[in-house]
């Protein structure tokens, strides 16, 4: 806990040091000052809202043991097993398979997956799937994903107000200097949100197994959600590439480079150690 808590500490840290390079880059002093408290302002509202934010985003529906029976009682099993308070669960009304978890707390976490992940797996897949969730909520990582999402999108936005900055105190300004800061910093969000996801899913499936006391569930999971989704595009993570790294499979479709700058380690991968472990 106090290693996620410090991550998530550094990960503010970060975001602020580097509101203040693009401000001072773009602006002189006066963009570092405004910079930075744009930085303050978008921290303290990420901590508090940015669950709320991907969740709007995604048009999520909270439902309840009336509206999704079969989803709300596996929820309420796990969480159960994992020792976790009873999350908010919403349903995404979306046909490609996939699900995640967001909120700053295990007090205040919320569990969404779309329909199309319902329709796709077994009763025992899918409770693999939801333990894996709820192991990022019991690790913790759920804050810095959450705030990650939401932070990498403003970073993008505050290098595009490049524009409408002068230059350094009384300088004019320099287009190679606001073009280069629009195409750098928001290669730097994503790599903090990169450097963050593939570890922690890693974690997530281990942990997820233990919960659901089932590896081998998890790892089937895993695999048919990779086939279907490579083929149904989620239009949402398309449009806000930064809210990726929550789902518990790449949403994305873009391939080639792109590959490069996955925020999920490979399936295969994933399925080989769950197949491991439920070997021992």
């Amino acid at each position: 806990m106090i290693g996620n808590w410090m991550k998530t500490g550094l990960l503010m840290a970060g975001i602020m040091a580097l509101f203040g390079v693009v401000g001072a880059l773009l602006g002189g002093g006066q963009g570092m000052v405004i910079a930075l408290l744009i930085g303050t302002a978008l921290n303290l509202w990420a901590y508090w809202f940015s669950d709320r934010m991907v969740l709007a985003l995604y048009r999520a529906q909270e439902v309840d043991a009336t509206s999704a029976p079969r989803l709300f009682a596996l929820v309420r099993e796990l969480a159960g097993r994992a020792g976790l308070p009873m999350p908010k669960v919403y349903l995404i009304d979306e046909a490609q398979p996939n699900a995640f978890a967001t909120g700053r707390n295990p007090e205040h976490a919320a569990v969404a997956a779309t329909t199309g992940l319902l329709q796709l797996l077994t009763a025992r897949e899918l409770r693999g799937v939801l333990a894996h969730e709820l192991a990022h909520v019991r690790h913790r990582d759920i804050l810095t994903s959450t705030i990650t999402a939401s932070i990498a999108g403003a970073i993008s936005t505050l290098a595009n107000f490049g524009m409408f900055f002068g230059g350094r105190d009384g300088e004019g300004r320099n287009p190679l200097v606001a073009l280069l800061v629009m195409i750098v910093a928001p290669i730097a969000a994503m790599l903090i949100q990169f450097a963050i996801s593939r570890a922690r899913e890693f974690e997530a499936d281990r942990g997820g197994a233990e919960i659901c006391g089932d590896p081998r569930a998890l790892a089937d999971a895993l695999g048919r959600i990779e086939r279907y989704a490579k083929g149904l595009p989620l239009e949402t993570a398309e449009a806000h590439p930064a809210t990726a790294q929550m789902m518990i499979v790449n949403p994305l479709s873009g391939g080639g480079v792109a590959g490069l700058f996955s925020t999920h380690p490979s399936t295969e991968e994933r399925v080989r150690r769950l197949l491991a472990m439920a070997g021992r």
